[in-house]
């Protein structure tokens, strides 16, 4: 259900509010706007559905949330987006955040190098995978903790926040000692053990679309991780799998506009990942950025012929400039900055 209140609502009002359906065994999530206050109530149908909300003193409005979504639905933030911080970097606040770096931490004069020629050309998040989930076992399957370590040098190097990814959830105690945010790959979006315990973590999460969920197995993924709690969850789309075998995968940018409709949460889009060739990773860029998308990950890598994964997709870094420079254009084009 959501409550929204009078604009005249007192403070004691809302408080009162917010106490009685606790009272009632249910949560209650205050999102405050310029005149009136949404209040989501969340607990099983039928003992919300008993309770008089609408009797109570500052309520205008009573509403069910009939989407097997509550939590992430847009309906829930009373049709406002949500914004999402990484270390000092918002992301939902109408500006595009470039996200970048190279799929794998391989050495220290790697990440560094990588980080401050993205930093210099734009990019306000540095991305790495310190632990890689890979098809073959014996593919390279990153450097673990000291694959964090050399993460956290870096921002200490560049003053960029971290997003790496978590496989398990024995790692997140030492993730959230180096990491900014956490991102669940599309091999594990329907892992629900890693969902609930990143949605438990003080850290925001990314979380990528599965390699054939659909819209709505994304949005029920997410509502694994805000129901425990944590509300900062960005959505990244980064491709499924089609028919089509001439890419890695099909950029799926219908998804965008769907996604800004049907939830509160920034969209994310991965067009590396999505088409998997260097040559077709600025033109998806740059049509994400179009479509909507709150921010855009790209990788790069300064010399991809010896990257230990996915060299073939990554930019190089004066690519990636020239990426940023033209996001740039793009946005300004449809009334947006980055």
């Amino acid at each position: 259900m959501i409550i929204v209140t009078k604009p005249e609502a007192t403070e004691e009002q809302i408080q009162h509010i917010v106490d009685r359906i606790v009272e009632w065994g249910l949560k209650a999530e205050v999102s405050r706007g310029a005149l009136r206050t949404v209040i989501g109530v969340i607990g099983s149908e039928d003992s919300i559905r008993e309770k008089p909300l609408a009797a109570i003193p500052g309520v205008e409005s009573v509403t069910p949330v009939l989407k097997p979504y509550k939590l992430v639905s847009r309906e829930f933030r009373g049709g406002n987006g949500s914004k999402v911080k990484i270390g000092n970097v918002t992301i939902g606040n109408g500006e595009i955040v470039v996200m970048s770096g190279p799929c794998s931490v391989e050495t220290k004069d790697q990440i560094t190098s990588i980080a401050n020629d993205i930093k210099k050309a734009g990019a306000k998040v540095l991305r790495g995978g310190a632990f890689k989930p890979r098809t073959s076992p014996y593919a390279f399957q990153g450097l673990g903790v000291d694959g964090l370590k050399l993460l956290a040098e870096a921002r200490e190097a560049t003053g960029l926040p971290v997003i790496t990814e978590i496989m398990d959830t024995k790692h997140l105690e030492v993730m959230e000692q180096y990491a900014d945010c956490l991102q669940v790959g599309a091999r594990n979006m329907q892992n629900f053990s890693l969902l609930k315990e990143v949605g438990r973590s003080k850290l925001p999460v990314m979380l990528k679309r599965g390699m054939s969920a659909t819209i709505k197995d994304l949005l029920m993924s997410a509502e694994y991780i805000l129901s425990e709690g944590n509300f900062n969850v960005l959505l990244c789309e980064r491709g499924i799998r089609t028919f089509e075998t001439y890419t890695r995968n099909t950029l799926d940018l219908n998804a965008v506009p769907v996604l800004k409709a049907e939830t509160h949460l920034p969209v994310v889009v991965d067009p590396t990942h999505g088409v998997g060739l260097r040559d077709h990773v600025t033109s998806m860029a740059l049509a994400a950025v179009a479509a909507g998308a709150d921010a855009i990950m790209v990788e790069v890598h300064n010399s991809p012929e010896l990257a230990k994964s996915d060299g073939e997709q990554a930019l190089l870094p004066n690519e990636f400039e020239d990426l940023v420079q033209r996001v740039r254009k793009v946005a300004e084009a449809v009334g947006r900055s980055a």
